[in-house]
């Protein structure tokens, strides 16, 4: 006989009560996710390299009535980020969800790459991911309950010009969130992915801002317009709460129908 299934309220979406933190969460879309998590009820950390927009994210939601922390990380360094975990875990006596939303990139043709800047953008973007993924990962596996939130992109599935590690690093992101999902599903770690659309961002916009590449994306988007970074906390916060319990190994795209389409007119 099947048992009966568990009832999922409105308040399935409610993060109160539950810690998370953002690395990559102090500007842009990271930041944006940062908020959407506090303004859910998380405490939450957000985290990055520089020290300034740290404290400006803290303060953004110490407004919002949550708790939250101020340490830098740099996710090219596992003892950082075993720092950031341990201050969490002193604090607020562990971590309910991790979102890993720290990234690079640079346009150049694939000829014309320097392996320094291959190898940056790879250990940033993939190497990175995975580091925080391990240590936080091993934190929740002890708890036997988590979330994981990576980051991914649209060049994780469709090529992007002038941008093959990025590409390369975006679409391993998604393999290794599948990979980390079908490990750790029985132990009550959930591991997930969010891809964004195009989302102007001090990280991007000198390539959309009124050039032919910007147009080109417009062009392919059928909403006809380029994302808010607001609008990815949604799926963030489903992806962070109970409402999400049986989703693992997934891809959330929120790209105003980019990959859907094909003709536009």
């Amino acid at each position: 006989m099947l048992s009966k299934a568990p009832c999922m309220g409105h308040n399935s979406l409610d993060l109160a009560g539950r810690t998370a933190v953002v690395i990559g969460g102090t500007s842009g879309i990271g930041r944006a996710i940062a908020l959407g998590l506090a303004e859910a009820g998380a405490d939450v950390v957000a985290s990055s390299r520089r020290a300034d927009m740290v404290a400006a994210t803290a303060d953004a939601i110490a407004a919002l009535g949550r708790r939250t922390l101020r340490i830098t990380t740099d996710v090219t360094d596992s003892d950082s980020l075993k720092g950031l975990l341990n201050a969490c875990v002193e604090e607020f006596d562990g971590v309910d969800a991790l979102v890993n939303c720290a990234g690079t990139t640079k346009k150049v043709a694939a000829l014309e790459m320097d392996m320094n800047d291959w190898g940056r953008i790879v250990d940033v973007n993939l190497t990175g991911t995975f580091r925080a993924c391990l240590i936080f990962g091993e934190h929740m596996l002890g708890r036997r309950r988590g979330r994981i939130i990576n980051i991914a992109s649209l060049a994780s599935f469709v090529g992007l010009y002038q941008a093959a590690a990025y590409g390369a690093s975006k679409a391993a992101v998604v393999a290794l969130t599948k990979s980390l999902a079908v490990e750790w599903a029985s132990s009550g770690v959930c591991v997930n992915a969010i891809a964004p659309g195009v989302f102007p961002t001090d990280l991007n916009r000198e390539l959309l801002d009124g050039t032919e590449r910007g147009r080109e994306l417009l062009m392919r988007t059928p909403m006809k317009r380029f994302g808010r970074v607001a609008e990815i906390a949604g799926a963030a916060v489903f992806l962070a709460s109970e409402a999400a319990s049986f989703v693992t190994g997934e891809v959330i795209v929120v790209d105003g129908g980019f990959l859907a389409s094909g003709v536009n007119q």
